[in-house]
């Protein structure tokens, strides 16, 4: 048993830097966070006394700068017990070999040694003091530790060497105080230089002090190394330049993160695109800027509908904005033409034409298609309608055509927009209200605290295609293990009870499961007979609380 007895005063600041080619910008977050913890974790470990703790993040960087470390680890008092006394001497009264050994593995001699009484009876015991090592020679060890802790799913090595990242590693920076910590990490020699922007100052930065780092990187290197603090020069600088536009700026926390996470020196720069364009269904426009070409969209503060105008980060100070906003507008221009043309297509078919080739789409191998799938939900969905208060034959239609989006042509260019797209194209083709409410509703809760369906047809189609998904893929083996849940099987499970406590739906349970079983039952075995219809395409949907799809996100684009 070990105990701190004294603690060392004096401190020194240190600064570690993983300097790499860019990183996964939305990993970013998570891989600094993780950085941070594992310094943290390791310093408490070794019993090294800090004080505040910053991390950096930046595209081709992961930093850490702990202020006030501790030179040396505190001195420990170290307590050991040992063989017992009538084992430790002779008959004689000389020492055993037991007590010589035990004596030597403290470092003494058995005359130094104490003895104490306990219940078993009288034991030889050692005191003594262990001088805390030295903090400058735990931290090369400390910052490894947390490099093979990070939270990277598959590792990659470059060149000639042995080291494995998340991207090539070019620089380390290792300071205590002013010193270097002699340490190899990665493959790369630690040193005290830093380097600035990739093209406005590429130049290596020697740092005097782990402190001067931020300052010297921002003023010297065109770098803004805290994510927190460029986050909110990007937002502030989107706001204020839609603002001088007399626009107001769309900005999402998920886009925010990811331009933060791509951009070391934000300069936000303003374009447009063509007002014909404005003709689109806003989330078309929002999916185009947002999230294919990461710009930010504005809308009229008058009355919120969208303008024409974005907003997009650039990371760098262009000698002629100009060309740099003319270049973002070229490039989403054929975007939104795509779109324009796929929303005119589109519309010349109905979705309840594009049902039968429902049955060419496989919604899984074992399950059939989505046609199948389409056939169960809506049996389900006639069930469970009259206790959300929908018209059961309403709900059966919304089931029938749930799926028939994924064959039109936005919905294969943008897989985020199914079930919205439904709902234009259900609106266009005449159908009943709530029946083309449902399309997108049925998608809902997608994520925590998320809205729920607001329609009672959507609230029966979102049950019935929730539950139907979680017992077919319970029913084919293929249930969630540890934090694998490629069907997002745990979401839609949640979603299905959100639903039925927060509407107060007095929804059986048990039999709606088991009516649900029985028909992915009849489909399992005709599948595997060969009787069900032959499967074309493979769709891949989104994971928001169906199992169309392993990876999270996407739609059957080779039906279209």
């Amino acid at each position: 048993m070990n105990a701190v007895v004294s603690t060392a005063r004096a401190t020194r600041d240190f600064l570690v830097e993983i300097g790499t080619e860019e990183l996964p910008p939305k990993q970013l977050p998570a891989l600094s966070q993780a950085f941070t913890d594992g310094i943290v974790a390791g310093l408490a470990a070794a019993g090294v006394k800090h004080g505040a703790v910053q991390p950096y993040a930046a595209p081709r960087r992961l930093a850490v700068l702990v202020k006030r470390v501790a030179e040396r680890q505190p001195d420990q008092e170290i307590k050991r017990k040992g063989p017992p006394v009538q084992a430790a001497f002779d008959a004689s009264g000389q020492p055993t070999r037991a007590a010589t050994a035990f004596a030597e593995s403290c470092g003494t001699t058995v005359a130094a040694l104490g003895r104490v009484q306990e219940a078993k009876g009288e034991f030889l015991h050692y005191t003594g003091t262990k001088a805390g090592a030295a903090t400058s020679t735990l931290l090369a060890a400390i910052v490894q530790g947390s490099l093979d802790r990070l939270p990277i799913a598959k590792r990659m090595r470059w060149g000639g060497g042995t080291a494995e990242f998340v991207r090539p590693v070019h620089w380390v920076v290792m300071l205590y105080g002013a010193d270097v910590i002699p340490a190899t990490v990665l493959d790369v020699r630690a040193g005290n230089a830093t380097r600035g922007h990739r093209f406005m100052a590429p130049k290596e930065l020697k740092l005097a002090s782990p402190a001067s780092y931020a300052k010297k990187l921002e003023s010297a290197g065109k770098v803004v190394a805290d994510f927190a603090a460029r986050r909110e020069r990007i937002r502030d600088g989107v706001v204020a330049l839609a603002r001088e536009h007399g626009v107001e700026a769309i900005v999402s926390a998920a886009l925010l993160d990811e331009v933060t996470a791509l951009v070391e020196w934000p300069v936000p720069i303003a374009g447009r695109f063509e007002e014909r364009f404005l003709a689109l269904p806003p989330e078309v426009l929002i999916a185009t800027l947002q999230d294919h070409q990461r710009y930010f969209p504005t809308r009229q503060p008058a009355d919120g509908r969208l303008s024409s105008l974005f907003v997009t980060v650039s990371n760098l100070e262009s000698r002629d904005p100009s060309q740099v906003r003319a270049g973002n507008e070229r490039v989403v221009r054929p975007r939104l033409s795509d779109a324009a043309f796929f929303w005119d297509a589109d519309r010349r078919h109905s979705l309840a034409s594009r049902r039968e080739a429902l049955k060419d789409v496989t919604f899984q191998a074992q399950l059939g298609s989505y046609f199948d799938k389409t056939e169960r939900v809506k049996s389900l969905a006639k069930q469970v309608a009259p206790l959300a208060g929908a018209d059961a034959v309403q709900a059966a239609r919304a089931a029938e055509l749930s799926k028939c989006d994924l064959l039109t042509g936005l919905v294969g260019e943008f897989p985020e927009l199914q079930g919205t797209m439904g709902t234009y194209y259900a609106r266009h083709d005449g159908e009943a209200a709530d029946v083309a409410s449902a399309l997108a509703e049925q998608y809902l809760p997608r994520f925590a605290g998320d809205a729920l369906p607001a329609t009672g047809v959507g609230t029966a189609l979102a049950i019935a295609d929730k539950l139907d998904t979680i017992v077919g893929i319970f029913a084919i083996g293929q249930k969630p293990s540890g934090t694998k849940d490629p069907f997002a099987l745990r979401r839609a499970a949640l979603g299905v009870l959100r639903i039925v406590l927060e509407k107060r739906i007095d929804l059986d349970l048990p039999a709606t499961i088991g009516a649900a079983l029985t028909a992915v039952r009849a489909d399992v075995e005709r599948v595997a007979a060969g009787t069900a219809p032959a499967a074309g395409v493979t769709g891949t949907g989104t994971g928001t609380g169906t199992a169309e799809g392993a990876t999270g996100k996407g739609t059957a684009k080779g039906a279209k």
